[in-house]
C-alpha cells in the first residue's frame, strides 16, 4: 500500500501510537470538517467520499470527524465512505454540543452532562455506521461540569464497548491531569503550527510526562502557510477566517514574511510552502508520535482542498529548520492576535 501525501512511489506511510496507549493511526490523518462547513460551501458529497477512499488506499487510517460538522452531516458523509472499510480505519469524532434555542441548525450551547454524552454517542454511532467510536473527544471543555464527571461517563461508555478511547479538544493542562486521573486521556487535540506555538509552552511538555498523543490540527495556518493566501485574497461569506483576528489583511500582511521564507526555502529544495510547513516536524525522543515528513521532491497531493489544510499530523515536537527557526513571532499587533479556545483551569 502507498503512503499518502507527497510520499514517492514504493514508500508506505507511516505509523503512530499515541502516546502509551495501544491506538495506532497513520502518521498523517485527514481531517474531514472542511468537506461539510467553515471553510466555504460543503464540497460534493460524491467527490468527498472519492477523496475519503482514496486517501485510504494511500495509507491514510486516521480520519476526524465532529458531531457540530454540518452540523451532523460530516459524521454521515464520513460513516457512508468508510463503511465497507472500518477494519481499515480509526474514526475520531467529538462531543461537547447542543442545538441553539433559538435556532436548533446551530449547535452553540457548550454542554458534557453526563446524561448529554451518553445520548449523543448514540446518535454519533448511528450516523458513522459504527458500532464503536475509536476515539472520542470532548470537543471544547464545559465550565459548568467538573472534568471528573465527564472522565467518568466517557469511561463508562469504554466499559460498554461503545468506545475504545478518550481524547480532550483545546483543554489546558489542568484540566487534562485532572481527567487523566479518572480515564487515562489517549490523546489532546490543539492547534500548533509554524504560525502558532503556544503548545511548546505547557500543552506539550505535559501530554510528554503523562504519556499522552498529540493531534495537532490546522498544520498549515488554516491554509496561510500554503503561500497561496496574501493580503488581498478574498474569502466566501461562509468561510470562517473572515472573522479570525489572523486573517485580517492587516495581520496577512504583517505575516507574509513567514511565508516568503517557506518559499524561498521551497524553491531550494524544489518543494512547496506546504511541504517545507509540514516537513519542519521531526520525530522528538521517547514514545511521542511524531507525522513522516513529506517528500520534498514529490509534489502529489490526494487533494488540494480550498484551504489546503485538510491534514491531521500526529506529531511530537518540532525541530525548525534553522531558517525557520528564526522568524520570531507572529508579526501580529498584540490586539490582533487570535488564540484558540484554551481552557484554562
Amino acid at each position: 500500500m502507498t503512503g499518502a501525501v507527497g510520499l514517492q512511489s514504493g514508500e508506505t506511510m507511516q505509523k503512530r501510537r499515541l502516546g502509551n496507549s495501544k491506538l495506532e493511526v497513520s502518521a498523517m490523518g485527514l481531517g474531514c470538517m472542511g468537506m461539510s462547513m467553515a471553510y466555504g460551501p460543503p464540497g460534493d458529497k460524491q467527490e468527498m467520499i472519492a477523496l475519503i477512499r482514496a486517501a485510504v488506499d494511500r495509507g491514510v487510517t486516521f480520519f476526524d470527524t465532529a458531531e457540530i460538522y454540518g452540523p451532523y452531516t460530516n459524521e454521515e458523509l464520513l460513516g457512508e465512505a468508510l463503511a465497507h472499510l472500518r477494519d481499515q480505519v480509526v474514526i475520531a469524532t467529538k462531543f461537547g454540543f447542543a442545538p441553539s434555542p433559538d435556532d436548533p441548525s446551530k449547535m452553540s450551547v457548550t454542554t458534557s452532562r453526563p446524561e448529554h454524552i451518553k445520548k449523543v454517542v448514540e446518535e454519533s454511532l448511528r450516523r458513522l455506521k459504527i458500532g464503536t467510536i475509536d476515539l472520542y473527544y470532548q470537543h471544547r471543555v464545559d465550565p459548568n461540569v467538573p472534568i471528573e464527571d465527564v472522565a467518568g461517563a466517557v469511561k463508562d461508555l469504554i466499559q460498554a464497548g461503545k468506545v475504545k478511547h478518550f481524547g480532550l479538544s483545546e483543554a489546558g493542562v489542568k484540566t487534562i491531569r485532572r481527567a487523566h486521573a479518572v480515564q487515562p486521556v489517549t490523546a489532546v487535540q490543539s492547534e500548533y503550527s509554524l504560525w502558532w506555538r503556544r503548545p511548546e509552552e505547557e500543552l506539550i511538555p505535559t501530554l510528554e510526562k503523562l504519556g499522552i498523543g498529540f493531534v495537532p490540527f490546522s498544520p498549515l495556518g488554516k491554509g496561510f502557510l500554503t503561500g497561496k493566501i496574501d493580503e488581498n485574497t478574498t474569502f466566501s461569506k461562509d468561510d470562517f477566517r473572515n472573522i479570525v483576528p489572523r486573517f485580517t489583511p492587516e495581520a496577512r500582511k504583517a505575516n507574509q514574511t513567514l511565508v516568503d521564507l517557506l518559499a524561498k526555502v521551497a524553491r531550494e529544495k524544489g518543494a512547496t510552502p506546504a511541504q517545507i510547513a509540514l516537513a519542519s516536524w521531526h520525530r522528538s525522543p521517547g514514545s511521542f508520535p511524531s507525522p513522516a515528513p513529506p517528500s520534498c521532491t514529490d509534489s502529489k497531493r490526494i487533494w488540494r482542498p480550498p484551504t489546503s489544510n485538510s491534514w491531521l499530523l500526529i506529531c511530537g515536537r518540532s525541530r525548525m529548520p534553522q531558517r525557520i527557526s528564526r522568524y520570531k513571532g507572529t508579526g501580529i499587533p498584540k490586539r490582533s492576535r487570535s488564540v484558540p479556545d484554551y481552557e484554562q483551569g
